[in-house]
Parts: structure tokens; sequence; C-alpha cells
């Protein structure tokens, strides 16, 4: 990686970082549009014919549901302090987005007239767990646990299948004890379509969310007429600002965990210190060399990674306000200050000792977050995305 001045970076890169979010899908959408019709049309024959062509897995009618006895091998597959670390993710989460139930407000407007807000779950929500490059339970848990805290009565989830037919037993585990009545092993745009439309052993639902590539994506943007999404989303992205006080080790190790999920995911360092963007990169040449997904970090350092010496943090702060990463980091030595000015971002993490995977994990901060500058008017997953409020009024003769 090179060292760029700030005005470098806005001749060469910038423009093309902040119009990342533009997705090509003209030379998806024919073949996915065609998934979704058949699924819609075919049901379960449908989804059973596309499993076979994309995942080479035979499915049948009973094996499109997970069964019960499934679930309980899956459980055995995992150790104790797996299904313990599982456990003390979901009690943080769930902590966090309880917090967000406060919606419901009443007041009188004038003497008599008496309005409000009530709020109310949704019946019902599809969540697609990826399982493609890797399995994500925490993604998993991402979704189902503000949802059950939003009391969502039918929480499906579709994870595609691995090439022996088995969901990932992680997967699997964290959708049971997050709350999750419903599993199928379905992945790719005949998921999405499935819980879309519903099919005769999938039931249809009011809204899908998680995260996907770009072929479930553009299932989703063409299925938002018939049920709701939660926002496209791309690869992972970080952006990280630093000054002289920043620790370049955590930088190195905190852009490497993000740029490993995706070739062509962002990973951008901004600091006012030649000295620690330098001794970051050192840093991420030997660590990748022990690194088993080390081709792919290197792939999206090269796509879209950035090492940027700017003049300011102020200058900074501008660059990613414009950028609108999905994860945005700030390493100085009062985060804080720069955080108060940050206008557009999916998460922000404040310090040496709050890397983004954390927050992916297991803190409580949802990791369903808007990427490919979407931040700028979306907001990551949240209790919000399960309820819908229903506006009252209430007037006396006087009123």
């Amino acid at each position: 990686m090179k060292i760029l001045t700030d005005r470098q970076f806005e001749e060469k890169l910038l423009g093309k970082i902040v119009s990342r979010g533009t997705f090509d899908f003209d030379s998806v959408f024919p073949n996915v549009e065609g998934i979704v019709r058949d699924v819609a049309t075919d049901g379960d024959d449908a989804v059973i014919c596309y499993t076979k062509k994309f995942d080479r897995v035979n499915l049948t009618k009973e094996s499109i549901r997970v069964g019960e006895r499934e679930i309980e091998e899956s459980f055995s597959r995992l150790a104790q302090s797996e299904i313990e670390a599982l456990k003390r993710a979901i009690k943080n989460i769930e902590r966090f987005h309880r917090a967000q139930l406060k919606l419901s407000f009443s007041l009188y407007v004038a003497r008599g007239v008496k309005a409000g807000r009530a709020v109310r779950p949704l019946s019902s929500v599809g969540i697609y767990a990826p399982g493609g490059r890797a399995s994500y339970p925490s993604s998993v848990l991402m979704c189902a646990v503000p949802a059950r805290v939003a009391g969502v009565e039918r929480i499906l989830v579709c994870s595609p299948p691995t090439k022996n037919g088995d969901v990932d037993p992680n997967t699997i585990v964290a959708a049971k004890l997050a709350g999750a009545t419903d599993l199928f092993r379905v992945g790719g745009p005949q998921a999405i379509a499935a819980m879309a439309y519903g099919t005769q052993t999938i039931q249809q639902v009011d809204k899908i969310v998680g995260p996907g590539n770009v072929f479930v994506t553009a299932a989703k943007i063409l299925v938002r007429t018939k049920v709701a999404i939660d926002f496209p989303a791309g690869p992972s992205e970080i952006l990280i600002l630093a000054d002289e006080t920043a620790d370049p080790k955590s930088i190195a190790l905190d852009l490497i965990a993000q740029t490993e999920h995706d070739p062509c995911a962002v990973g951008i360092l901004m600091t006012t210190s030649k000295r620690i963007a330098k001794a970051a990169i050192a840093i991420i040449d030997r660590e990748l060399k022990s690194l088993p997904r080390q081709n792919i970090v290197k792939t999206a350092l090269v796509r879209r990674g950035a090492m940027i010496l700017v003049k300011s943090l102020d200058r900074a702060v501008d660059y990613a306000n414009l950028i609108a990463p999905e994860h945005l980091e700030i390493m100085t030595r009062d985060p804080w200050r720069v955080f108060n000015q940050v206008r557009n971002a999916g998460a922000v993490f404040l310090g040496k000792y709050s890397p983004a995977a954390l927050g992916d994990y297991c803190a409580g901060t949802n990791h369903v977050l808007p990427t490919g500058g979407y931040a700028r008017m979306y907001s990551g997953l949240s209790v919000n995305d399960f309820l819908k409020t229903i506006e009252f009024l209430q007037c006396t003769k006087q009123g």
C-alpha cells in the first residue's frame, strides 16, 4: 500500500469511494428476475430446482425445513464454551436493543384533544443468513434478537446448505438461541423470493432483513414491492481516523479484520501521522504472511484500500462524512471531540480498545449496517426495523 496525500486522494480515489454504492445490476437482474418469478409461481419445486443448480444439493420438500433432529445434533457439535459465548452475546445484544423500545407517547395538543402514537410489532420477519465464503452466526443474532425484543411472533431464517446438504451448525444454534421459530436450508435469490411470496413449505413474511451477496441484494430490491426490506448491503467497510497517539498494530489488525470478509471490501486509514501510516503498512505486510485469507485481504486493499496522510483531523472528518463508512474507528487523543463532528457512519468505535470486531460479535450494538455510502440516509438495524407505529386521536365534544 502507498501513502497518499489528501490532495492525491481527492484526485485519484475519493470519487470512486464515494460512489462505491452504485451497484451495476444490469448483468444480474435478468437472471434474478427469472428466479424470483419461478419461485413465486412454482414454490417449493423452483426452490429445489435452483438449490440443485447453484448449491449442487438435492433437496426434497421434506428436507427444505431444518428438522428438530438436525437442530439437536448441531447443539451437540458445538463445544459448551461456544454455546456460552453465543448466549453471552445474545444477553448483551438484547440488553442494548431493549433500551430502544420507548417509542409510544400521547399528549394533549389542545384542551380535549389527545393525540399519540402506539407501537406494534410486525407479525413475521425473514432473516437471510449468508453461508458462502463463511458462515456468520453473529448476523443471525443481530437480526433475530432485535426482532424477538420487538415482539415479532414468527421469525424465519434461511441459510444456504453446505456441499453435504447441511446448514452450518453454528448458524442453527445461533438461530435457535436467538428465538427463531423456523429454519430452512435455502440460500440465494430463491430464499428471498420464497420468503417474499411464500411456498408450500416456507411461509410469506412481512419483512426481509440480513446481508447477502449481489444476487441476494438484487432479489431483495426486486421483491420490495411485495415485502419490506432493510437496506441494500454490500461488502464490509472500515475507515480509521488516527493521530500520532494511535497504536499502529491496532490499526493494522482492524483493517485486516474487515477486509478479510470480501475482495471488494473497503479498508482506509486517514491519519495526521506519516509514522503511524508507515508502521501500519509494515505490520499488515508481516501479519498477512500467516493468515489463511491473505489473498482476499490483499485484493481488497489493492482495490479499495488506502493510507491517506491528512493535514488535520477536521479534514479527515469531512472526508468521513462524505464517504459515510459502515464502520468508523476513531483512534485519537480525544475521540469524543472527533465523534461529535461525525454525521454519517453506520457505527462508530472510539479508542484503541473498541475494535469494530467487538461490535460485530458480542458487545451489544448491531452489526447489520448500511454500506456503500447508505449511512448518509439509513441507520443500522435496530428494534425500530421490526416495529410499526399507529397514530391515534381522541377528542372530547369540547375538543
